[in-house]
């Protein structure tokens, strides 16, 4: 059997008459820019998340930019980071000027320690930007709280998490501003790069409409000096077709996860340590993580047996070469350094059978057995 870690091409076949109208009609109207499908994405994008505003932009990366902008962070200013994320997170502080401080993963879930946030807090702090890591929500209850107390912003990463809930609300309206990117292996993935970011803050909502189109919102208007960040049609077309089934796929993720973990502690396979999350979270599993030991030599059997694999990340922010100049050292973060040595990703996609999990599960209990 062969099992690919995400399987794009055969979720596009079962919308592709939709996909196509609508790039169609894109091609059609000969409106490419921010036009009606955008507006009709946004306003869709947060009802789905319950939220007042959403902007559609042109990638996730520029939707942390977007949101921390509006926030008016800026040079000589510091928000707080999770040290296990994709780097655009922390870019997303830099392109303001600031500078990202790091804070350890939690061991079970591997988002943020909210224990560890409060060491860092300086005068300089001024937000906290927690990352849903693999589709999981981070503590927001504490996190918010901290924030409270410093008066400092929240701003979320939901890059990963699309539709995930935390005691009941959705991500993107746990904080001022939520950030999103849909690029295409994202749960809501479009076919080309794109983004957005949530709030319920009027007066960020228009900013940050501003920011991404030159600092204007009637053409050669300019407020102030913004960027060119905006959404495609085509990708918005893509955005809207795909909103119809984004909270179906999403159980049909959380279900081949489900199944994983159920087989996993049947096999109790020592080796293998399965996901965690506490009762009151509610994941979407962009990514289904393990920590296994002898990593690359099961990563090496598994794909000798047709089981594509990936890892994310195997190494963490403060030990990449981007950011050197911080002068950290790796046991600075020790969880992170450690787990990113054992993390392994698995196949995990909607349209995943569940005999593809087994077959997996098998074939780590086969290496494992050798």
């Amino acid at each position: 059997m062969n099992v690919p870690f995400v399987d794009l091409k055969t979720q596009y076949f079962t919308i592709k008459e939709e996909i196509l109208n609508e790039i169609n009609e894109v091609l059609d109207n000969t409106a490419y820019i921010c036009g009606k499908k955008t507006k009709q994405f946004e306003e869709s994008f947060a009802a789905l998340l319950d939220v007042k505003y959403s902007v559609g932009l042109s990638t996730g990366t520029e939707a942390l930019h977007v949101a921390l902008w509006a926030l008016g962070i800026k040079s000589g200013d510091e928000v707080i980071v999770p040290v296990n994320t994709f780097i655009a997170t922390s870019e997303g502080v830099s392109l303001c000027g600031a500078k990202p401080v790091f804070v350890d993963n939690d061991e079970r879930t591997y988002n943020i320690d909210v224990n560890k946030i409060e060491q860092v807090i300086t005068k300089k702090t001024k937000a906290i930007l927690p990352v849903h890591l693999y589709g999981q929500p981070a503590e927001m209850d504490a996190i918010n709280e901290i924030a409270a107390k410093h008066n400092l912003y929240v701003v979320e990463d939901c890059s990963q998490a699309h539709l995930a809930t935390y005691k009941g609300k959705k991500t993107g309206a746990l904080g001022i501003i939520g950030t999103f990117s849909f690029y295409p292996g994202k749960n809501l993935g479009a076919y080309g790069e794109a983004g957005a970011v949530t709030t319920g803050d009027e007066t960020l909502y228009n900013n940050m409409l501003c920011y991404r189109q030159h600092g204007s919102v009637e053409k050669y208007k300019h407020d102030f000096e913004g960027h060119n960040y905006r959404m495609e049609e085509i990708q918005a077309g893509v955005l809207n077709v795909k909103l119809k089934y984004i909270e179906k796929w999403t159980e049909n993720r959380r279900r081949v996860a489900n199944l994983y973990t159920k087989t996993f502690n049947s096999l109790r396979l020592e080796q293998v340590v399965p996901p965690y999350h506490p009762d009151y979270v509610n994941p979407v599993y962009h990514l289904y993580i393990v920590r296994v030991k002898e990593r690359e030599k099961l990563m090496s059997y598994l794909n000798e047996n047709g089981v594509q694999t990936g890892l994310h990340y195997p190494i963490p922010l403060h030990e990449q070469k981007a950011y050197e100049h911080m002068g950290h050292k790796p046991n600075d973060f020790p969880v992170a350094s450690q787990y990113a040595k054992e993390i392994l990703s698995l196949p995990v996609f909607p349209e995943m059978k569940d005999e593809m999990v087994y077959y997996v599960a098998e074939k780590i209990k086969g290496f494992y057995s050798k």
